[in-house]
């Protein structure tokens, strides 16, 4: 793992991510959550480079903990891999407001199942060595 605890990606909140209530809406921290997991697995020079051509999310499980508002932003949002098997992987997430230390309780905690998946024959596919040998990397013991 390159840091001790997993990867951290700074995500900005939008105003229109705010709700009604002036926290960041439910629905919209699902799409956080997807921002955040861009720059650590689908840049060009990961070697999960190649799930930006089929990937799908198979289970999702959101835990809000705590409010968090626009002033909050860019949000602190931890990730790391608790499960590798042959074709899906599993994403843990901490999120906190931007400059709180780790020894803080996370305002959302929240884990995603992500598949690889073959677009064109429409059906799951085997991670690549190198894929598996990235994410088995960002495991927590």
């Amino acid at each position: 793992m390159s840091e001790a605890v997993g990867f951290h990606s700074k995500v900005e909140v939008r105003w229109s991510d705010m709700d009604v209530f002036q926290h960041i809406n439910h629905a919209r921290m699902v799409t956080l959550l997807e921002e955040a997991r861009i720059p650590w697995l689908f840049l060009d020079d990961r070697p999960t480079a190649a799930l930006r051509e089929g990937a799908v999310i198979t289970d999702l499980h959101v835990k809000y903990q705590g409010q968090l508002r626009h002033s909050d932003s860019p949000l602190d949002v931890l990730m790391w891999t608790s499960q590798v098997r042959a074709a899906d992987f599993t994403i843990n997430y901490e999120v906190r407001a931007v400059g709180q230390d780790l020894s803080v309780r996370p305002s959302i905690v929240a884990q995603t199942q992500v598949a690889s998946f073959d677009i064109g024959g429409q059906r799951l596919r085997r991670l690549t060595a190198a894929e598996r040998e990235y994410l088995e990397s960002w495991k927590r013991a």
